[in-house]
């Protein structure tokens, strides 16, 4: 485990990238990662994506899965890809604060 400087702070990190405590996660340390991801400045799109992400997480403990994703932010794996180059795995998950998927997202 690592810990990177994130928003002015220090935060645990895994050998990928995501954060280790999902209740550290707030919008400024979100835009931060966002960065890490290549994403300069997160739009309505992204939010959309990562807050639904992060609720469906804090309710099942688990990413949902690509299908349910698209069918309920009405976006389309094409549309996630545009603002998540790395792909909803590694970077909406990774910037919604969740720890590493271990399935498919």
């Amino acid at each position: 485990m690592s810990v990177i400087e994130i928003a002015g702070r220090q935060v645990d990190i895994d050998e990928d990238g995501f954060i280790q405590d999902p209740n550290v996660w707030d919008r400024d340390l979100a835009e931060g990662i966002a960065k890490t991801e290549s994403i300069d400045a997160m739009t309505d799109d992204h939010w959309k994506i990562v807050n639904y992400i992060r609720e469906y997480y804090l309710e099942f403990g688990t990413a949902p899965m690509i299908r349910m994703l698209c069918k309920k932010t009405d976006m389309n794996l094409k549309r996630i890809y545009e603002l998540f180059p790395s792909g909803p795995a590694k970077g909406a998950c990774k910037i919604a604060g969740l720890p590493k998927p271990t399935g498919c997202v």
